[in-house]
């Protein structure tokens, strides 16, 4: 049954266009243009948001250099921290609101909600703890004389965060949290295809007692918007969640100023099955590695290798655990696949599944779109498992970002190891298997930043997340992650 009524969502969206949020207010862009976004679910239009420009950049900017200079800058950390946690608060509060917002924006499933929401609350609530826990060192020196030496931790300074499709409200709290934690202010750029959470918690950052101009969102395109933002000589440091093609050109963008560059991209995941894994529970593990929010999940393991013994048996199962899930509408209940983002996504995800059949691979399961019912209008593929897939083949190299497994045998360790690392990704990473031995020989050697052993996509805000090679640079979550949005000043006082 539905789970959410229509005067829900029409209060939801609202009737008006919705803005962008710069130096504490609300307002339309300086050019007066403004964008669609679609519900995934129906194909039809949300709701219209207002279309930043290259000049709304400036403005944000300049709001929070403004900031960093002014009120916020004379925060204590033990401030810093309140805030966030009154943040924290404020989400818990709200967060159905965010939910909803998220199934209507991107079409993924509302029941998603419970787990997504315990995980912002918790990044939220662990940034709070980092603002107190951030520190410099004394250092002893071997200069002539007595010399004091010493290095102070200060924020980076305005932050340019640009955040994907495929995680809205998220996505948004992730790099809300370790900004504000340092002490940073920020510009935030939602996905044109997903704004409506980001610009419903820049209402809950200004309720939370943040200042004006410390969180600044601004909404559209990126080539326009996200392009002003990395060339931009006012902002200190970027932060980017998404392509890899786009982090390219962010890295490209941002010389200019030398700016500090984080990122975080795609994906082309290897998980590993042995022979003596637990079958069903990898055949589980492996299913919902890819196919929660329509595969469209950077880290997915969306190259299943399996043990030459065991293969069809186990491909089947997984099949069969994909097939059990339920397609539908995402604000329904019992939905636990929704639609794939866009028009666009699902033309690129679709074109993905016909090269995958016409290079030989064979489908077991799923493989076209839904066309009939309830579902036609919109952009709805099925879990789909590819089997006879070779190592060569456009699916098994390129990330398809959609509900699709491509299948392979492996004999040894060290051919699946070769194999396994054999991309120019390195972001996730999963082995099954009960030998405790072959779990640390393979975990050692593959060449991703997370490895999960009979488990995948275990997060945890203490623990970092990001990747090796063309997956990225710099990490998420975690200790590492506040150090980025830091300078070191080292200190030298002659006694």
């Amino acid at each position: 049954m539905l789970h959410v009524a229509n005067e829900d969502v029409k209060k939801a969206i609202g009737d008006a266009v919705k803005p962008q949020l710069i130096d504490g207010k609300f307002t339309m862009s300086e050019g007066g243009k403004t964008f669609k976004t679609y519900n995934p679910a129906t194909g039809k239009v949300l709701a219209e948001v207002t279309e930043s420009t290259a000049k709304d950049v400036d403005l944000a900017v300049a709001a929070a250099r403004r900031a960093l200079g002014g009120e916020w800058g004379k925060f204590k950390p033990f401030d810093r921290q309140a805030v966030l946690l009154r943040l924290a608060d404020l989400i818990d509060k709200h967060y159905d609101d965010l939910i909803l917002l998220d199934s209507l924006d991107l079409g993924c499933p509302i029941t998603s909600g419970g787990p997504k929401k315990q995980r912002a609350i918790a990044l939220l609530r662990y940034y709070a703890g980092m603002a107190v826990d951030i520190h410099g060192n004394t250092i002893q020196n071997s200069q002539a004389g007595e010399i004091f030496s010493y290095t102070l931790k200060e924020p980076v300074g305005v932050v340019g965060s640009i955040i994907p499709w495929n995680g809205p409200s998220g996505m948004a709290i992730w790099k809300l949290g370790p900004a504000l934690a340092a002490g940073c202010t920020i510009v935030l750029k939602p996905a044109e295809q997903t704004p409506l959470s980001a610009i419903r918690i820049g209402e809950l950052c200004l309720e939370a007692g943040i200042p004006a101009g410390v969180v600044n969102i601004v909404n559209g395109p990126g080539h326009i918007v996200g392009a002003a933002m990395a060339s931009h000589p006012g902002i200190d440091k970027i932060s980017f969640t998404g392509s890899t093609e786009t982090g390219q050109a962010i890295l490209r963008a941002a010389a200019g100023n030398i700016k500090k560059v984080t990122l975080e991209l795609g994906g082309k995941s290897p998980n590993i099955v042995f022979d003596d894994a637990d079958l069903d529970l990898a055949a589980r593990g492996a299913a919902m590695a890819v196919f929660p929010n329509s595969g469209q999940i950077c880290s997915a393991g969306t190259r299943l290798f399996v043990q030459r013994g065991i293969a069809d048996k186990f491909v089947e199962k997984v099949a069969e655990v994909g097939n059990s899930l339920k397609i539908g509408n995402p604000l329904d209940t019992g939905t636990q696949i929704g639609p794939l983002v866009s028009e666009e996504q699902l033309t690129r995800v679709m074109s993905y599944i016909e090269s995958g059949k016409s290079q030989g691979a064979v489908a077991v399961s799923g493989g076209e779109r839904v066309t009939t019912g309830d579902l036609a209008g919109g952009y709805f593929v099925p879990p789909t498992v590819f089997a006879n897939v070779q190592d060569d083949m456009k699916i098994a190299r390129e990330e398809i970002f959609g509900p699709v497994i491509s299948s392979f045998v492996f004999d040894t360790i060290d051919e699946v190891v070769e194999r396994a690392n054999a991309t120019t990704y390195g972001l996730g990473s999963g082995v099954w298997t009960t030998n405790l031995s072959t779990a640390h020989k393979v975990s050692q050697r593959l060449q991703a930043g997370s490895v999960w052993v009979n488990c995948y996509q275990a997060m945890d805000a203490a623990v970092p997340f990001g990747g090796y090679k063309m997956s990225g640079n710099g990490r998420e979550s975690g200790r590492d992650q506040i150090q980025d949005y830091l300078e070191t000043k080292s200190i030298w006082i002659s006694l």
